[in-house]
């Protein structure tokens, strides 16, 4: 798991890849965090009039749901009116509140944090999304739960205190908040300040509870394979060079699919390893997008759009002038 990115956070990668990942929470104090996302980017979100749901959401620990129309504004455009486009007050009213502002799937928004996440997904080979969290004093945005998912938490502005409890005691355990009458042993707390990291293993049960003014924190979620991955992968090597009409007509047609495809199940099943599944099914959660070229952009477009115009056919100066004394004169002529 070698990586500049995750070196840069805990240090020592063979000693948290033996110690810590997917085993043990752990704090950690890097060097330089460099966090792409913090609160002078959310106030250009916000600047930028285009933040709506569903990435805009307010959350309280006490299971009251907040209203869309709480947080957000309508707008006519065109003529058709639009709802959920984020209102900067009403947010910063629910905060004075006590609710937690979140920000969902930053990545797909945001480009330098977009950037973040592919790298530490190629470093983990693991799908990586980004969630945005501004809790208020002593706000707790969701009660205690556990995440289909590894953690890291990248503390950008005031202070949280962060508790960390057991993970699952069966394979066969739901994310979410944890039941009221299931107990875990508390294994960490700790209050974590701009500039830390904290770690929580894939299904370690926590909450966080904000201190003093503001705190803010970039979440970068780690998932990793479930049974119905490892089912579509399985599903994708039984099937892989299947040679079955699509919609087979008749009776007779339909019986000669259903022999087929068992036997050609039945030949690649006893060519399938697990390591086959595992690798499948991580490929296909973890995509890794190609880096998007400057000839993708619309600024490289319009240049080599411009670059490979003729100059005959390019609307420069002496075609606009002779354009101009086309039309003068023939308006004189109408006169």
């Amino acid at each position: 798991m070698e990586s500049p990115t995750l070196a840069n956070w805990v240090g020592d990668i063979e000693g948290f890849s033996s110690h810590q990942w997917q085993r043990k929470p752990e704090f950690f104090t890097p060097e330089n965090l460099n966090s792409p996302f913090d609160l002078t980017e959310l106030d250009a979100a916000f600047d930028s009039g285009l933040l709506r749901t569903p990435y805009l959401e307010m959350v309280r620990s006490n299971k009251v749901t907040v209203p869309a129309d709480a947080y957000t504004t309508s707008r006519v455009v065109n003529g058709t009116t639009h709802h959920g486009f984020a209102d900067r007050a009403k947010v910063a009213g629910l905060l004075r509140s006590g609710a937690t502002l979140l920000l969902r799937h930053v990545d797909q928004w945001h480009r330098p944090t977009a950037d973040l996440v592919a790298r530490l997904s190629g470093e983990l080979d693991r799908r990586v999304e980004a969630f945005f969290f501004v809790t208020p004093a002593d706000g707790q945005g969701l009660a205690i739960h556990r995440d289909d998912a590894d953690v890291f938490a990248l503390q950008v502005a005031g202070r949280k205190t962060w508790y960390v409890h057991g993970a699952p005691k069966t394979a066969d355990w739901s994310l979410g908040e944890l039941p009221d009458d299931e107990t875990s042993p508390q294994l960490l707390r700790g209050v974590l300040e701009p500039g830390n990291v904290l770690y929580i293993p894939r299904g370690f049960a926590h909450r966080a509870v904000g201190e003093a003014g503001l705190s803010a924190h970039l979440s970068l979620t780690i998932r990793d394979i479930s049974l119905p991955d490892l089912a579509a992968a399985l599903q994708h090597h039984l099937t892989e060079d299947l040679d079955v009409p699509a919609r087979p007509l008749g009776e007779a047609a339909i019986q000669d699919a259903c022999a087929t495809l068992l036997n050609h199940a039945r030949a690649k099943l006893a060519t399938i390893t697990p390591d086959d599944l595992r690798r499948t099914a991580r490929a296909a959660q973890t995509p890794h997008p190609a880096e998007v070229s400057r000839a993708e952009t619309f600024t490289a477009t319009a240049r080599d759009w411009d670059a490979n115009t003729p100059a005959t056919k390019r609307p420069g100066l002496t075609s606009v002038i002779r354009t101009w004394h086309r039309l003068r004169d023939a308006g004189r002529g109408s006169d």
